[in-house]
């Protein structure tokens, strides 16, 4: 088979994961330069799973032809109150209906009149007609946005249950820098999954550490000792468990995940800072998901410079490594979970069954990173999941999204969870 071909099969076998599928999502757009982001965020949307339907204020037909949503979402999309072709109190289906409304862009006049329950548009009246969670999505000026009147009008929604997403500093349309910008759409998308989750996830109440990347060790302040590891893996899992609902600490290596709305991050380089910032947020915490690829070992001094090539007369370069912490088997946190992974390249499941009970873990998570669709690098996986009664659990090839909603279910199921 060709490697063309290899890659078309692999998809085939674990299809794009769909945190949304199942959801509606009404997606409201007010007047603003940036609406033509809302196009994107829709796309998002579906591609999630989600069917959305749209509702436009009359200034946001003006930026976006209705005709554009009409041709891109399975969803309704509703633009004039007086439409006499429009099905009979349409606000309110596409209300109801909802599993979370967003508001993209959210424009000063509309954010007043979503605080004020103001209904003469049919954003603002799907939005009255609806319980579901609402996320408002802010842009405008960054002298508009700090105002007090919208700043209070912000809060107001805040004290009632409404999540606001940004806005994002950033280029204005003004042509200056400044707090007001839009949210990118894959923002906009990870702030309706964390809203669904934070109202009917099953994760709700639960504080969840996840670890990503793998560590590097500085042998000077341009090389490193570290490894081949992505951080794919760990950003996978937490968002799974911020789409549950769950509060989510990632401390990763690899800086800030895109579509990583909802959960916080604490960025990290080696071993030891990771092991520091688990500690912190291990108080607490109900489980520990350490997806994060820790070094074993470390250069035991790193040099302040940059080290040069030796003379000619002299060959190679000795570099001494002392052992990193088990950083894992380390945190001892009362109720805490602890969950492993293990990348093996031979005997996977010896190797992996004999770190469970020496790292205290509730279960770990194999895989053999030799393989080209699996492990580092690479959106899928195929692991194996064991625990310390000799239980062993295969799944098939998926996305690395649905490994980590995997391992989530399995945590929850756990004895040990209460």
């Amino acid at each position: 088979m060709s490697g063309d071909g290899g890659e078309v099969a692999r998809a085939e076998q674990a299809p794009a994961p769909q945190p949304l599928r199942g959801r509606r999502v009404c997606l409201g757009v007010s007047g603003s330069i940036s609406a033509y982001k809302s196009v994107e965020a829709a796309r998002r949307l579906e591609d999630a799973g989600a069917i959305v339907d749209v509702a436009l204020t009359p200034s946001a037909a003006r930026f976006i032809p209705p005709l554009t949503f009409r041709s891109l979402v399975k969803g309704e999309v509703a633009v004039d109150l007086w439409d006499p072709s429009a099905p009979a109190e349409q606000h309110v289906a596409m209300g109801r209906r909802a599993d979370a409304m967003l508001v993209a862009p959210a424009s000063a006049t509309t954010i007043a009149k979503l605080a004020q329950g103001i209904g003469d548009n049919p954003v603002t009246l799907t939005a009255l007609a609806s319980s579901a969670p609402l996320v408002v999505a802010p842009a405008m000026d960054a002298v508009m946005f700090a105002q007090p009147s919208v700043q209070a009008n912000l809060e107001l929604l805040k004290a009632r249950g409404a999540f606001i997403a940004g806005p994002g500093i950033g280029r204005l349309a003004s042509g200056g820098q400044g707090l007001g910008r839009l949210l990118e759409p894959v923002e906009l998308a990870a702030a309706v999954r964390s809203a669904i989750g934070r109202s009917v996830g099953e994760l709700r109440g639960r504080h969840i550490i996840v670890t990503a990347g793998g560590t590097r060790e500085p042998i000077d302040p341009v090389r490193f000792v570290g490894n081949r590891s992505s951080g794919k893996m760990g950003v996978a899992v937490a968002e799974a468990a911020r789409d549950q609902g769950a509060a989510v600490t990632l401390i990763t290596t690899q800086g800030r995940p895109q579509g990583g709305y909802g959960i916080v991050v604490r960025e990290v380089e080696t071993a030891l800072e990771m092991q520091a910032e688990i500690g912190k947020a291990a108080r607490g915490a109900h489980a520990l998901v350490m997806a994060a690829a820790v070094a074993d070992y470390r250069p035991a001094e790193a040099s302040e410079s940059k080290l040069k090539k030796q003379d000619a007369e002299q060959e190679g370069m000795t570099l001494e490594l002392v052992e990193n912490p088990d950083v894992v088997a380390s945190i001892d946190a009362a109720k805490l979970l602890k969950v492993g992974f293990a990348a093996e390249t031979d005997d996977l499941i010896r190797n992996a069954q004999a770190k469970v009970a020496k790292k205290g873990l509730a279960f770990i998570v194999a895989n053999d990173v030799s393989q080209s669709d699996a492990g580092f690098q690479v959106e899928t996986n195929r692991v194996v999941m064991l625990d310390a009664n000799g239980g062993v659990e295969r799944l098939p090839l998926m996305h690395k999204y649905d490994v980590g909603w995997a391992i989530l279910d399995r945590l929850r199921a756990h004895r040990g969870w209460a």
